[in-house]
């Protein structure tokens, strides 16, 4: 893999002398500059862009990154840029002015919009997408609105979100559902034993299968369209966890062949923390309960049924329009090449070191930019530990059924200059030395 210099990005984007990028570093209008660099890179292909350090600088000075810390935990949640912050802080403001008016009249008359942006990106109709915090309320209102009975089948795997999985144990206990349980053996680039290790599992009792997109553990990328296709063949429903795909990397939510699917935008959109959306099949819709009772029918043919949570953050909510601007402003396929270099870059810097075991896959079709890595005979917390002491570097150690590592997550704003720092971080911790 090539890391191009300054001159290079220049050269191709015709945009800046050295100097004028130098001085550029220094003028406040950060925003201004990345606008024009946006512009200037368009005749650039994503694959070549993605190693362009000087670019996505300007991607990095949109956000608000510490200059103590090299954040490689975006997998749990990720900052929002500046025009997404500013934008909350501004609707707080406004609605603080008289919370009742600005919320109720002023900000919520803007879900309707939202909703159309949200559903463009996903690629469906406006009326299959619901508003709300985050993908577990999603997952749960699907989860628990499924008019399920006795008997009913659910087919998931160990590796899932413990959330969604306790969740089924819920209704397992409440309602005498069963549960089949399938353990993944990952990183795999196989599909025809990813797909089958659901297939067989499916039974004629079983009406619903749950599929992680991609597993928050490892990043492991699932082939969700191919188990879906082989559970509508059987009659079977199909929920997709979507935490940490939807905006990481390129595709349309139609794409899956999915009957429900939720995401949390605070990951890969870049939203406000405390903001996700569900995707309900139009004619789904007024088979499944909301989580929260609305004054009508519950089973009225509406998506709007599933965000009645009561007052809310409209603010929080409005600012959801920024964090759209910004990913499209970057892109999806420029942002996913980028992600999946840089998981890349670190993984191949790292892997002929002693002992270094790969728990997720370098491959694009398998993985993008989660990463984790294990140490023959170190437990997790042990090189978590490490680099935050050392190195001022944060990741978060994984002990989860089969998934033992620790779990490296960069993102956009994230340079190749920090990774190196991660990098010298693991090669002193696999040879004992600080």
């Amino acid at each position: 893999m090539r890391v191009s210099n300054r001159r290079n990005f220049l050269q191709k984007a015709g945009a800046f002398s050295a100097t004028a990028f130098l001085s550029s570093l220094t003028q406040p209008s950060w925003s201004r500059n990345l606008e024009k660099v946006i512009k200037e890179a368009e005749g650039i292909a994503p694959d070549q862009l993605a190693t362009e350090e000087d670019f996505w600088y300007y991607i990095q000075q949109s956000f608000t990154v510490s200059p103590s810390l090299i954040n490689l935990n975006n997998g749990g949640v990720s900052p929002a840029p500046k025009t997404v912050q500013d934008a909350m802080k501004r609707y707080y403001d406004l609605s603080n002015e008289a919370p009742s008016y600005y919320m109720w009249r002023i900000l919520d008359q803007g879900r309707e919009p939202l909703r159309k942006n949200l559903a463009i990106l996903a690629g469906c109709s406006e009326e299959e997408i619901a508003i709300n915090r985050n993908s577990s309320e999603g997952l749960e209102t699907i989860i628990f609105g499924l008019q399920l009975k006795a008997g009913d089948e659910v087919v998931a795997a160990l590796q899932d979100y413990p959330n969604m999985i306790n969740a089924y144990k819920q209704r397992e206990k409440r309602d005498g559902i069963k549960l089949k349980w399938i353990n993944l053996e990952l990183p795999s680039e196989d599909e025809d034993y990813l797909v089958g290790q659901y297939v067989n599992a499916f039974t004629a009792k079983t009406k619903v299968v749950h599929i992680t997109h991609i597993i928050n553990w490892n990043g492991q990328i699932l082939p969700v369209k191919k188990i879906a296709q082989e559970a509508h063949k059987r009659g079977i429903e199909v929920v997709v966890d979507g935490a940490h795909s939807f905006a990481h990397f390129n595709f349309k939510v139609p794409d899956l062949d999915c009957d429900y699917y939720a995401a949390s935008l605070h990951k890969w959109l870049y939203a406000p923390i405390g903001t996700g959306l569900l995707y309900v099949k139009k004619e789904k819709i007024k088979t499944i309960y909301p989580l929260f009772a609305t004054s009508e029918d519950p089973l009225k043919d509406d998506i709007r049924k599933f965000e009645n949570l009561g007052t809310r953050p409209f603010f929080i909510e409005q600012a959801i329009g920024k964090a759209i601007e910004f990913h499209e402003m970057i892109g999806i396929e420029r942002k996913e090449k980028r992600l999946h270099y840089l998981k890349n870059y670190w993984m191949e810097k790292v892997k002929y070191l002693p002992g270094i075991k790969f728990n997720t896959s370098m491959h694009p079709k398998w993985g993008c930019a989660i990463g984790n890595i294990g140490i023959e005979g170190r437990k997790p917390n042990e090189l978590d530990s490490f680099l935050l002491s050392n190195y001022k570097v944060h990741t978060v150690a994984i002990t989860w059924e089969n998934i033992v590592g620790v779990r490296i997550t960069p993102n956009v704003y994230t340079t190749t200059k920090n990774l190196d720092v991660l990098v010298e971080g693991i090669k002193a911790f696999v040879t004992n030395k600080k």
